[in-house]
């Protein structure tokens, strides 16, 4: 019975393969705006999604440049909103109880600087706030934006490729 369901949910991944791409990028973008990242599973997702595309052949690279566009792009936009809000940050939920972790966090940006994107990036927690504080400690954009799409390229291949070779070799063990 399983795996009739799996056979049945991978011909309709191949039937609708051309949608695999704008949905990883839609994921991937929401899964990177600042907070939403700390409620959605980012890294099961990404297996999840790396699977998938291995089990029923779908072409890795436009679904690993989506995710990776996609991410980039949620990053953005948290950078942004980071600007804009800058100081008010500081009056924000946990931020407002505990200024010590702002702190804590300015410190580690001034010290590893551009590296700090790209570190954070394969943390949880601190993924979904990097690119929002970014944006306060006032980053400069080029800096960011170049340290962002390179760990977000690194990043997704990181996470679909192990994803893709297991998707392949279940599709391979259920024939």
């Amino acid at each position: 019975m399983l795996a009739h369901a799996l056979a049945s949910l991978l011909e309709f991944l191949r039937a609708h393969a051309a949608w695999a791409a704008p949905i990883a990028f839609a994921i991937a973008f929401g899964k990177s705006l600042a907070f939403v990242s700390l409620v959605v599973p980012g890294v099961t997702l990404m297996l999840a999604i790396g699977g998938l595309i291995g089990a029923a052949g779908i072409g890795f690279v436009p679904v690993w440049i989506a995710v990776s566009l996609g991410a980039a792009c949620g990053d953005w936009v948290s950078y942004a909103i980071g600007v804009r809000v800058k100081g008010g940050v500081r009056r924000i939920g946990v931020l407002a109880r505990h200024p010590e972790m702002l702190a804590n966090a300015e410190r580690f940006f001034r010290r590893w600087g551009w590296m700090s994107v790209v570190l954070c990036r394969f943390f949880g927690p601190l993924r979904a706030t990097v690119p929002l504080l970014c944006g306060v400690f006032e980053m400069p954009p080029l800096t960011f934006q170049l340290a962002n799409c390179f760990s977000a390229f690194v990043w997704a291949a990181a996470l679909l490729g192990p994803g893709r070779e297991i998707g392949a070799a279940l599709a391979g063990w259920l024939r």
